[in-house]
């Protein structure tokens, strides 16, 4: 399996890991940032490792969807016909989850539910408290995987009856955030039964993938 990545230093680095029966085995991280990464390149990478993995273990090879990956794949199959390369199901996945995001009435339930996780993640006694009632962490929105913002969302639902004691409860009244204007929203968003019926549907429209 390969995964391409970013630092924060801004440079371009692939891992290429190896997934059996007994777990997952990091084989070599490569630094891409002053070279064109096409077909070939990825090719050769991936070739690398089969060579010093023994290309009779080797099964399968999984990418994401770009389109040096398109690339390298037929490369592979002319190479190595009896190995499969394979697409990231996440990646397929994401893009069609992002695209359902972008519907209106969506993107503002997404939006509403992500201020309210944020508000109860920015203060540390909230945060106590939210886990205390909650009896566990809600799930938050990523950045990088818009699958997390459906995540985020189903975690909500899941602990609809807990949030609702949460936002009532004197706890965290007395605490005083709810009068500043991040918590009054967080508290109207909670309150509102139309947040809650947007989140189910939200969740409807995600749920099948």
């Amino acid at each position: 399996m390969t995964d391409a990545w970013t630092d924060k230093k801004g440079r371009g680095v692939m891992n290429l890991v190896v997934h059996s029966s007994q777990g997952v085995i990091f084989l070599n991280s490569v630094d891409c940032s002053s070279v064109q990464k096409n077909g070939k390149y990825i090719f050769d990478l991936v070739d690398n490792c089969i060579e010093d993995i023994g290309a009779d273990k080797v099964v399968q090879v999984v990418t994401d969807n770009a389109s040096v990956n398109v690339a390298a794949a037929s490369l592979m199959k002319a190479k190595r016909p009896s190995i499969f390369w394979n697409g990231c199901a996440a990646h397929c996945i994401d893009p069609m989850l992002e695209d359902i995001g972008k519907l209106g009435s969506v993107d503002r339930i997404i939006v509403q539910a992500r201020q309210v996780t944020v508000f109860l993640y920015a203060h540390t006694r909230v945060l106590a408290l939210m886990r205390k009632t909650l009896g566990k962490d809600l799930v938050r929105s990523g950045v990088t995987r818009f699958a997390t913002a459906y995540l985020n969302l189903k975690s909500l639902q899941d602990n609809k009856k807990e949030m609702l004691k949460l936002f009532r409860s004197d706890e965290l009244h007395e605490m005083g955030y709810l009068e500043k204007d991040k918590g009054k929203m967080a508290h109207k968003t909670v309150q509102s039964e139309a947040f809650w019926k947007g989140v189910g549907v939200a969740v409807n429209y995600f749920e099948p993938m």
